[in-house]
Formats: structure tokens, sequence, C-alpha cells
């Protein structure tokens, strides 16, 4: 086994079983805080010295949770209420879920009544996230999310403890930017999976034990001749692009992506954190830097069209797969803009519509397919 396969597969591991990984670290003495989608500000949480473990549902059928929601609900947000439900999330000292949606909103107010056994932290955003006001919004509520945990760990999060774990946070984005870029220039080394779990076991560990063999990658893709690919690239844009089942569509396709826009991957981590000396300020100044997000408020429509476009040519990359989460409002309305954007700059795309309840992929293969074989004849 090369090196590089030896660090692909602990990420594997993580990521494929979370809940081994955070009952290890229950099992350490660890107290875990749950962080929902998304713009959880998860520096807070490594302040009080307890671990950010991140909860973006799962993939499966979902039972539980139908009794709080109509079917034609998120499933992500289903299937966090049905993470809860059936024990799932037992052991968490507590969950931050957020209201970032008129999806996120009825699954605060749903966890908190389904899964009284788990403390709670509600948080809040401010859609004018720019002006004065909204960054003063934001720190109160980073204010009161910081003084329930100091609660729940028992202990004070100090200025200093808060700057540490911004630098934490900071070098993980960095050393993530870099396998993005890294993995898209060498799509022979990591699959579309393989980029997938790196990423997505980063929720799952404390961001320097990560971080750490995360490095260690990146040094050996470096390390790697000029890739010779005979396949197609793309780039991924939507919610969550985590199914193995879909993700294995593109390998067999040989498209590769060298790229995303997706907000459980990249979007989460293009922006660091001011590094100045209030550090409860620097983090609203991050969230109010956060550009481009179909669930963040801006008076510029084409402003995220115009992004994608961007990052289809400084990737290299031939195309855009749209995955739709399936019933997501802000998506389906920010669809047309995106889809004018991409025709007007001459980018093939294709849309895919995706949930984590889907197990027959059989109409997202015959489109991917057709897809590949559309960017392999403008070769």
């Amino acid at each position: 086994m090369s090196k590089i396969d030896e660090l692909l597969t602990k990420f594997q591991e993580i990521a494929s079983d979370p809940k081994a990984r955070m009952d290890s670290y229950i099992a350490q003495g660890k107290k875990v805080i749950g962080c929902f989608p998304y713009y959880v500000p998860e520096e807070l949480v490594l302040a009080a010295d307890m671990v950010p473990f991140g909860v973006w549902g799962t993939h499966g059928i979902i039972n539980a949770a139908k009794e709080y929601f109509p079917s034609f609900y998120c499933t992500i947000a289903q299937m966090n209420l049905e993470l809860g439900l059936t024990g799932k999330l037992d052991g968490l000292s507590g969950v931050i879920v957020t209201s970032m949606c008129d999806t996120l909103r009825p699954l605060t107010q749903n966890f908190r009544v389904g899964v009284p056994n788990i403390p709670f932290i509600f948080m809040s955003h401010p859609q004018n996230r720019k002006l004065k006001c909204g960054i003063d919004f934001t720190i109160s509520q980073n204010k009161e999310v910081k003084e329930k945990l100091e609660k729940i760990a028992g202990t004070k999060i100090t200025d200093e403890k808060l700057k540490e774990a911004i630098k934490v946070y900071n070098t993980s984005r960095a050393a993530r930017r870099k396998f993005v870029k890294l993995a898209g220039e060498h799509p022979e080394a990591i699959t579309p999976l393989q980029r997938s779990t790196v990423l997505k076991s980063a929720y799952f560990m404390l961001k320097d034990e990560h971080t750490a063999i995360l490095n260690e990658l990146n040094a050996e893709l470096e390390k790697l001749p000029a890739s010779d690919w005979k396949g197609t690239k793309i780039l991924t844009s939507g919610i969550i692009a985590d199914s193995e089942s879909l993700l294995k569509i593109f390998e067999d396709n040989k498209m590769a992506i060298a790229a995303d826009d997706v907000a459980h991957e990249s979007r989460s981590f293009r922006i660091d954190v001011p590094e100045n000396d209030d550090p409860m300020l620097a983090l609203a100044l991050q969230f109010a830097e956060q550009d481009c997000d179909t669930l963040l408020y801006d008076p510029d429509i084409n402003k995220r069209p115009g992004h994608i476009v961007n990052l289809v040519k400084e990737s290299g990359a031939q195309g855009v797969v749209i995955l739709m989460m399936q019933f997501c409002d802000p998506e389906e309305i920010e669809y047309p803009s995106l889809k004018k954007g991409l025709e007007e700059a001459g980018i093939p795309y294709v849309m895919i519509g995706f949930d984590q309840q889907m197990s027959d992929f059989g109409q997202a293969k015959t489109s991917i397919q057709a897809f590949s074989d559309v960017l392999n004849t403008q070769n």
C-alpha cells in the first residue's frame, strides 16, 4: 500500500463510522458538541475545551422524523432529527442548531421538543450580515452561544483560548483548500469518493488531528509528477455531495472533481477568521464576508453565478454538475439565475436531483453518462 493510500484509508475509516469517533472522544473524557448546518462558530466549542462534531444527516430511510416533518422537507433536516430521535446522537453534551432557512427553523423547535435529553443551543444569523447592525447581531448571538457552552463545559472561554482556536481552524482551512487544489490537479490519485471522504472526515475530528494527517497527504500529492488525466473534469455545486453511489458514477465515467462550490465542502472553509485582538468581532467579520451562498441574502443576484463561472475557469473544469437538494426552496429559486449565468458563459451543465434517502441512482447515472459524452465530445 502506498503512503497516499495509507493516509486515505485513515480518513475513510473515520468518515464511514462517525459514531465510533464520537464515542472515542467521550471515552477520553471529552465533551462533544453536535454542530448542525451551517455556519456554526465551531471555534467557540474548541475554546471551551470540547469537541465540535458535525451533524449533517446520514444516508438511509426516515421513519421517526416523519411524525414531526412532512415528507417534502429537506432530508438533511429530517435525518438530523432522525439521528436524535433514534439515539444515534446520545452521548453528545449539547447541540448547536441554526435557523438559516425555512426548513432549519422548525428543525430547531422539533429537535428541542423531540430530543430533550441533549442540551440545546439555538443560534440565529442575520441576513443583512455586512451592515454594522448585522455584525452586532452576530456578536450578540455568538455571546449567547458562548455562555451556554461555558455552562456545559464548566469553564470560561477566554479571549486567549478563542484566539488559539481561531488559529487552529484557519490552519485547517488552509490545509483543506490546498488539498482541494491538489486533488483537482491529480485526479489519477484522488477519486471523487476519496476526495469527499477526506473533506467529510474533518467534521468528525479535532481539527489539529485532521490537519496533521492532511498535511502528510498534501505533501505526498505534491511529490507526484504532472497528471496525464485522460478523463474529464467537473465542478460540483450544491448543499452536500457525499453519496458513495453518486460519486462512484462520476468515477465510472472518468469524471474528476476539479473544484466545488458545495456548502458541506469548500464553502465551509473558503473564508478565514481574521486573527485580531477581538476574537468575537473576528468571528462576526468572517460570517459577514461569506458570499455567494444560496442561503445568504445578496442584493446582486448575478454574484453567485459569476462566482461559479470563475471557479470553472480557474480550476480547469469543463462543466458543472448541480446537485439540487430535493425540496430546497433557496436552491430551486436560485437555479434560473445560475442556469442563465452558465449558459451565457458557454459552460455545459447538468442538474441532478438529490437527497439523503435516495437508493436508486438509475436516472442520475443516465444523466451523468450523457453529460460525460457531451464533455468528451468537446475535448
